[in-house]
């Protein structure tokens, strides 16, 4: 049994600008794993940090908690248009991973929103809770997360690549064929990622590509954990992005984990329970 006192040191690790980033994410994911309002209620706090990617994790994480309790804030977040575009995109995006029909009018609103990531995730999330209505849940993730779009049916890796590097496709398309490259796995399909990765990067001053989907290649690299996603995760650990840079942080944290003899990576309560 988790106690409240636990619950308050883990969410002050997480709202402490002081603390190294991997830190706050392993108490974020320490969070979502503990569930509850208190939980929420902590991750709620940090959403007036500094790093756009941290938001953007707070927003993720409350989506996959699947806590209605959460719908408020994400709504806050989703209609304040001085966060940045990914931190609203992820709210807009977990209020989909909820499943609440009752939000479905608020998604429409935004699915005509300006910034163009924030609409084709909000029509994103329309769709998703459309398909939940008509009982067609989207198949469950190898890596247990509440996806926002189906991986692609295509298994060519040539053609998921081509997809997830056209700037002419649209977000929905891009997220599939990035999810269908997490899902294969193999060293082909982590090229492709990195290759995503690296579009827009100093190596491709000729690509426009938006920083939120070279950060969400580095988070699939991370999540696949092969020796091969090293070399090109160090690499961007330095980008000029800072969200790309902190990206790759963290998923570099997270291949440590995995590759190591860590219980689990949202390890913040064993850490506390071990140092009282």
């Amino acid at each position: 049994m988790v106690t409240e006192e636990e619950v308050e040191a883990i969410g002050r690790t997480l709202v402490d600008a002081a603390q190294p980033l991997p830190a706050r994410f392993r108490a974020l994911f320490t969070l979502r794993n503990l569930g509850g309002r208190a939980a929420v209620d902590w991750i709620s706090r940090a959403f007036e940090d500094g790093s756009a990617l941290l938001k953007h994790e707070l927003a993720y994480c409350l989506g996959q908690m699947q806590d209605e309790a959460a719908i408020p804030v994400l709504i806050r977040v989703l209609e304040d248009t001085g966060q940045e575009p990914m931190v609203r995109h992820e709210a807009g995006e977990a209020l989909g991973a909820i499943g609440n029909p009752d939000v479905l009018d608020i998604l429409k609103r935004y699915s005509e929103d300006p910034v163009v990531e924030v609409a084709e995730t909000c029509q994103l999330a329309v769709r998703r809770l459309e398909w939940l209505q008509n009982k067609q849940e989207p198949g469950a993730s190898p890596y247990l997360s509440v996806d926002p779009a189906p991986p692609a049916e295509e298994t060519d890796i040539a053609k998921l690549r081509e997809t997830l590097l056209d700037e002419s496709r649209t977000l929905f398309d891009r997220y599939r064929a990035m999810f269908a490259l997490r899902n294969l796995g193999g060293q082909a399909a982590v090229l492709a990622l990195a290759d995503g990765l690296h579009s827009g990067s100093a190596l491709f001053r000729h690509r426009t590509e938006n920083p939120m989907v070279r950060h969400e290649c580095a988070e699939a690299l991370g999540s696949i954990a092969r020796p091969s996603c090293l070399e090109t995760l160090r690499a961007f650990a330095r980008d000029e992005e800072r969200v790309v840079r902190e990206s790759c942080e963290v998923a570099l944290d997270m291949y440590e984990y995995e590759n190591g003899a860590q219980f689990q990576y949202a390890d913040a309560l064993c850490k506390l329970q071990a140092s009282a």
